[in-house]
């Protein structure tokens, strides 16, 4: 049974994950971050010892929490001591090999975005397993399943098309509405007026699929104000070509009805 849990950082992911841990009635042992104020701030929220060195990790928690960048995981993961508990790094696309070196290890994959200033409710964020033996993935969906109302077991391969889906169905699209604010500001036109149609265009994903739900001029074979659309970002070379690689990705998922030349 995990009880006791050590956190391996201090940035969103870690702090909204000890907060939660917390409040669902786990044990915050302790926090680290390779800045010591970091670690700090976040260890008096949840009342657990702050440390910045590797040396100071208690070895007998239960859990040890890696959230960290990925850029930063593999270091991580080499200075870590060889600590008694389960070890679990929270990386969408990194392979579960990476804590090879411990006796009990896996992953433990929040799938949401996170913000320090924004709570998330992760009873509705679905929590991605992998585990080295059986017994870790019991234990890993028993703890999972305290904050979380869908756990589910995935292997890296599965957990990293997860993950590549999610960078083009939020990180594409985020960037997507920070295109449209660029070109609503150039208009001295609010950010607010788009949201109403960005709202409705994500809960139509309750209901249809992404390819049904698709609207636009690519799927009504609307040459003419594609034509306009481009001539409009005649002055901006990259945005005409994204425009004229998405209409025609559009118009070939939607039977192909017609070709933007690039």
């Amino acid at each position: 049974m995990i009880s006791n849990v050590v956190l391996i950082g201090s940035g969103k992911l870690a702090t909204q994950l000890g907060l939660c841990l917390a409040k669902t009635g786990y044990n915050i042992r302790q926090v680290y971050s390779r800045t010591i104020e970091n670690a700090q701030e976040l260890a008096e929220r949840l009342n657990a010892y702050a440390t910045d060195s590797f040396n100071e990790i208690q070895e007998d928690a239960d859990i040890y929490i890696i959230a960290v960048a990925d850029s930063v995981l593999h270091t991580t993961i080499e200075s870590l001591p060889k600590v008694k508990g389960i070890v679990v790094h929270t990386a969408g696309a990194m392979s579960v090999d990476l804590l090879i070196r411990f006796d009990q290890y896996g992953i433990f994959y929040p799938f949401q975005t996170f913000s320090k200033e924004r709570d998330v409710d992760f009873k509705n964020i679905p929590v991605l397993i992998e585990a080295c033996n059986e017994d870790v993935d019991l234990k890993l969906k028993s703890f999972a399943s305290k904050i979380s109302k869908t756990v589910k077991t995935c292997d890296s391969n599965q957990r990293q098309q997860i993950h590549l889906a999610a960078v083009f169905a939020c990180n594409f699209t985020n960037h997507m509405y920070a295109i449209a604010e660029d070109i609503l500001q150039e208009n001295d036109v609010s950010f607010d007026v788009i949201k109403p149609i960005i709202m409705e265009t994500a809960h139509k994903t309750d209901y249809l699929s992404p390819v049904k739900a698709q609207t636009g001029p690519a799927v009504r074979g609307d040459k003419n104000v594609i034509k306009k659309h481009l001539e409009m970002l005649d002055n901006d070379d990259e945005l005409s070509v994204l425009y004229s690689k998405i209409t025609s990705r559009i118009a070939k998922l939607q039977s192909g009805k017609i070709k933007i030349q690039d």
